[in-house]
């Protein structure tokens, strides 16, 4: 017999984990997470936060939204990506990141009530973990996982306690393993991976220095400064971020990893980042030195039988587009709400297998872009002439002849603005973060074709209420004049029904559905001298149905089906839908 038992067991309390116990607490499924080590994130890792994640986090309670913007830096000090010789010398160019150029910031705006921010992995997890903690997760710290057996009816999974040195069993209905990069879950659940870890060697230097007087007139989360000759490859490339403004600094260094991994001293990790700084006699405090690897590796399935796999274990890629805590905290709030059904009985366990079908790919996504990501710095290596010789002397000097008159020279800045302005597909992929749209048996389509992008689909969100899409944001208006957003009237653990004037039947059909089936179904009857009023007629412009028409939006904020008008019997078609849905 176990010697504790619960619903889910969670493997790992990062931005994955952390973010699964607190959507499970929330709502009212035990649970139990479990942590190797002693506390959460010792080094600010993951910052970049997308306007799809605070959507989450807003879904959690608008107290949680409230608190990570409190502990975040805003959107206005992430504004741009500089490039330069040194934070001291000369700057060889820039471009407005993040949605802060005026036309991304507009489009920001309109996509989404949030707005990205940089909260740094140290202050997210205990946002994540304390708000599952509060709501009813069981936490244990220094207990590692060792090893699981599942069955038809459960999981049975071994831990080390570490401070005691003994072993204990836990019996749960399903294993979530949140547990990182060398995933143990993953290996012994046989997930199969594709791709290749280690292409690349990396080392964070976290310390502590006052740069303002460098960089506060230029606000930025990242500087990158290329220094000829001075690391692997002799492009020296290094990449100053920033941690808390101005004081608080990660510099990332790259390092051979066909050779023997470097045992960097203070000292020399001091000399390094004075070398990228440009200035010789700056106070440094040094605060950590970690190494990691560039790794190209994604799950093709996310889980076997009654084990689930998410966050870094199932999508595994360097830190471009700042898509890794973003895609984990996503991951997340597609599982917990579908595991909560199935364990209270409301869907059958054929809904879980929409978790591979659904998020697989977008773990494929994210790893290519993140991947394709670095290689796009090509075309700047190039303008600058830096990749044509290998010594840092003439490389200085084909650098320096952007500054010349003629042809050639402005041809040379002309390259180089391009490949900076190139540079948006990693630092404003507003498309990457918003258009996530899901083909699986948790929705249905009833064979409508997707819309036509007239964008790119990478660089530009397009908002539709296709099946599968995230529900559009607009800001609709309660009778009293209180603004919510489209994402506020939905999630928070149930199915949402959008309908309007003429599509009242929708509201006796949910209700009627949803009793029979066990299943709660909100009804927003949207219109005038409604409840619900869309006052900007935008509602009206972005839902392409009709005013009886009907839009179904899953716990998850993402359109499960629509029907453009009142057919004969809403309550057969819900059902229809609802039992395809849910698998019952």
């Amino acid at each position: 017999m176990a010697d504790i038992t619960t619903d889910v067991l969670i493997v790992g309390t990062g931005p994955a984990g952390s973010a699964t116990a607190a959507l499970l607490s929330t709502y009212g499924v035990a649970n139990m997470a479990i942590n190797r080590y002693r506390w959460l994130a010792n080094s600010p890792r993951a910052h970049i936060t997308n306007q799809r994640t605070m959507e989450v986090l807003r879904d959690l309670g608008h107290e949680v939204e409230d608190e990570a913007y409190l502990f975040a830096t805003g959107k206005e000090l992430m504004g741009n990506n500089v490039f330069c010789e040194s934070l001291a010398g000369e700057e060889l160019g820039r471009m407005q990141s993040w949605g802060n150029s005026p036309a991304s910031q507009a489009a920001h705006l309109v996509a989404s009530p949030t707005a990205m921010n940089d909260l740094p992995q140290t202050f997210m997890e205990p946002l994540l973990f304390k708000t599952a903690c509060s709501r009813g997760t069981q936490a244990r710290m220094s207990s590692e996982y060792l090893s699981h057996v599942q069955d038809a009816d459960g999981v049975t999974t071994t831990v080390l306690d570490r401070l005691t040195g003994r072993e204990f069993t836990v019996r749960s209905k399903y294993l979530v393993g949140a547990d990182g990069g060398n995933s143990l879950v993953a290996e012994h659940a046989q997930i199969p991976l594709e791709g290749q870890m280690g292409v690349g060697g990396s080392i964070n230097l976290l310390c502590k220095m006052d740069l303002t007087k460098y960089v506060a007139h230029r606000p930025s989360v990242l500087y990158w400064v290329l220094q000829p000759g001075s690391n692997v490859g002799g492009i020296g490339m290094g990449v100053v971020r920033m941690v808390r403004p101005w004081n608080e600094w990660l510099i990332i260094w790259g390092y051979d990893i066909n050779g023997p991994r470097p045992e960097l001293t203070d000292e020399e990790a001091k000399g390094i980042i004075r070398n990228l700084v440009g200035d010789p006699d700056i106070a440094i405090e040094m605060t950590g030195i970690s190494y990691w690897t560039v790794n190209n590796v994604h799950a093709t399935r996310m889980h076997n039988g009654r084990v689930f796999i998410m966050g870094d274990a199932a999508h595994r890629h360097p830190p471009s587009n700042g898509l890794g805590s973003n895609t984990s905290i996503q991951d997340a709030h597609n599982l917990a709400w579908k595991l909560a059904h199935v364990i209270k009985g409301a869907a059958g366990p054929g809904l879980l297998e929409s978790f591979t079908a659904e998020r697989a790919p977008i773990a494929k996504q994210i790893v290519t872009r993140a991947n394709q990501s670095i290689g796009e710095f090509g075309p700047i290596f190039e303008a600058l002439g830096l990749l044509g010789s290998v010594d840092p002397v003439k490389m200085q000097e084909n650098m320096d002849k952007r500054c010349d008159a003629g042809d050639a020279a402005e041809q040379q800045r002309a390259a180089l603005r391009a490949a900076i302005a190139f540079k948006k597909y990693e630092f404003d992929c507003h498309g990457v973060e918003l258009n996530q749209r899901y083909a699986s048996g948790a929705v249905v389509t009833d064979g409508q074709e997707p819309p036509v992008p007239n964008e790119d689909m990478e660089l530009h969100y397009q908002p539709t209420t296709w099946p599968g899409a995230r529900l559009p944001h607009c800001w609709l208006f309660d009778a009293a004049g209180g603004k919510h957003s489209t994402l506020d009237l939905c999630g928070k653990g149930v199915f949402t029904l959008f309908t309007g004037i003429g599509g009242e039947a929708w509201e006796q059909a949910a209700a009627r559905v949803g009793a029979d089936l066990g299943v709660t179904i909100k009804v927003h009857v949207i219109g005038p001298r409604m409840p619900v009023q869309d006052h900007l007629g935008d509602w009206s412009r972005i839902r392409e149905t009709r005013d009886s028409g009907a839009i179904l939006v899953r716990p998850d904020q993402h359109v499960a089906w629509r029907h453009d008008s009142l057919p004969a019997d809403p309550a057969a078609e819900l059902r229809r839908v609802l039992t395809s849905i849910l698998a019952v």
